[in-house]
């Protein structure tokens, strides 16, 4: 099985090719999915983004609506070497902040010397991700749609055990980023919106 990110207005053309590849496919909705099944035996199944399960008619352009992005979501993404959390309306950016933070990366020196380092390390990480945590904070205060997270899960994780953030509600899909930039949240945005496709090639 293989699984892609498609984004909601290249599903129409994507369901196309599959057909185009392996034949006519009945589509059919099952376990909150829409699904196709070629003449090859090939198959496929499409998921709403944020994790949503799709109820509606065995039909592309019904699917393609259904994936809309809710007026009011969120993307944080969290790695040492930084942070990037964006407020949406839809598909807009209502505010977004993108910060870095200098963590040590390890050392192989021993003894003493390694655990003083280990200590840095560690007190520089916490101050990052509380940085991160304020920004957040301030960025996401009343928001009360799903939130998309990425980056590294122990750095989320710190992050998210903020008491200001402990009650947002944390919906996939995960997102493997590097450290953020400006680039990056922008990609995640994308990727955050798209639909979850899963493919059996026969």
């Amino acid at each position: 099985m293989t699984r892609i990110l498609v984004p909601r207005d290249r599903v129409p053309r994507w369901v196309e090719n599959f057909v185009v590849r392996h034949g006519a496919a009945a589509l059919a909705v099952a376990a909150g999915a829409l699904r196709g099944a070629a003449a090859d035996e090939s198959t496929f199944a499409a998921r709403l983004p944020f994790e949503r399960a799709y109820d509606g008619p065995a039909d592309v352009d019904a699917f393609v609506a259904a994936a809309a992005p809710p007026e009011s979501w969120a993307v944080l993404l969290v790695r040492k070497g930084g942070f990037a959390v964006a407020r949406m309306a839809g598909d807009q950016v209502v505010e977004s902040k993108v910060g870095q933070r200098h963590v040590q990366g390890r050392t192989k020196a021993g003894g003493q010397s390694q655990q003083r380092f280990a200590r840095r390390r560690d007190n520089q990480a916490r101050e990052a991700y509380a940085a991160a945590a304020d920004h957040a904070a301030r960025i996401l205060a009343g928001h009360r749609g799903p939130l998309v997270t990425g980056g590294d899960r122990s750095a989320v994780d710190a992050v998210l055990a903020d008491a200001r953030l402990v009650e947002f509600a944390v919906v996939g899909p995960w997102l493997d980023v590097p450290d953020p930039r400006r680039a990056v949240l922008d990609s995640a945005v994308v990727d955050a919106q798209a639909v979850v496709v899963d493919v059996e090639n026969v």
